[in-house]
């Protein structure tokens, strides 16, 4: 048994087809369908029911799947720990894009001493990413801290989480939102208004959470509808569009603070507003498993946190 076959044979157990397999790993089929003859000679057993239009894991195969992720990280952590800085690595994160927005910068920075390194930030939403981290699909996971709280269906005991800080959501505004133009700085520089001045115009918000996923409505971006009802006039759930809507000055929107450093948007300080928004971040790895390049890659995150 090599480990290259025993790629291959994940891939192949994950997907629907050889054929599927065959493109995410840069195989013909006819390749594929040779290393898991390979394997199965190896191991002296079908790991596969063949009798179907589909490949579909026997008992056998199942047991190897469980055991592969373990056996082709421990070989990737041994690679990566022996070759230190000139290791080709391959960091792969997923998390909620809201998130990987955020770390972007600072995972590049935390990776530039690994010049073979290529970085792969995968959205999906946090329970997902979880799933993804439990099938090896990933190195590490971007959550929330609710996700770590409820702990969830995918979660390891052999999981550690790394405190990332938190997010705090602010009212945001493009400079050119006519709202803008009437209000004056505070002596703290933020622009002030009332919650009256603010409800007066629209807002553009996401129909689902962009952290989880979930179905909220108005309640999606964390804002209080119950208490300062909006005029939601715009709906996204692509961050961009979303941010297109605030920055072209068609709409308000409750937007994490990193947003900020976009020079074309504006915080305003709602001064009778008595909610805040806040999420705390971690990121999630596995500590058995993990190479020296992520256990670093986790220290020096969290040294970033403010």
């Amino acid at each position: 048994m090599n480990l290259s076959d025993l790629r291959i044979f994940v891939s192949a157990a994950r997907r629907p087809s050889l054929g599927a397999a065959a493109l995410e790993m840069h195989l013909t089929p006819s390749a594929v369908s040779k290393a898991l003859k390979r394997l199965e000679d190896s191991l002296g057993t079908p790991l596969f029911d063949r009798s179907a239009k589909q490949l579909v894991l026997n008992t056998s195969g199942q047991l190897l799947l469980d055991r592969a992720a373990t056996l082709l990280a421990l070989a990737d952590q041994a690679r990566s720990d022996i070759m230190g800085e000139k290791a080709t690595l391959d960091c792969r994160l997923g998390g909620p894009a809201i998130l990987l927005w955020r770390q972007g910068k600072v995972l590049a920075g935390a990776l530039r001493d690994y010049p073979q390194a290529s970085l792969r930030m995968l959205a999906m939403f946090e329970e997902e990413a979880l799933a993804a981290l439990a099938r090896g699909d990933i190195d590490a996971a971007l959550v929330t801290g609710e996700v770590l709280d409820g702990r969830g269906e995918h979660w390891s005991p052999e999981w550690q989480a790394t405190p990332l800080g938190s997010v705090t959501l602010h009212l945001v505004a493009g400079r050119s939102h006519p709202l803008v133009a009437q209000l004056s700085n505070g002596d703290d520089g933020l622009l002030h208004a009332s919650s009256a001045e603010v409800l007066q115009h629209d807002f553009a918000c996401p129909s689902r959470s962009l952290f989880c996923g979930a179905q909220r409505g108005s309640r999606s971006d964390g804002w209080r509808d119950d208490a300062l009802p909006r005029k939601i006039r715009y709906w996204s759930d692509d961050l961009q569009l979303l941010l297109g809507f605030v920055k072209s000055g068609d709409a308000l929107a409750y937007l994490p603070e990193f947003a900020l450093e976009d020079q074309e948007l504006l915080r305003i300080q709602v001064d009778d507003c008595a909610f805040e928004c806040r999420e705390q971040v971690a990121l999630v790895w596995n500590r058995n498993q993990a190479g020296g390049w992520l256990q670093r890659l986790a220290q020096i995150l969290e040294s970033n946190v403010n």
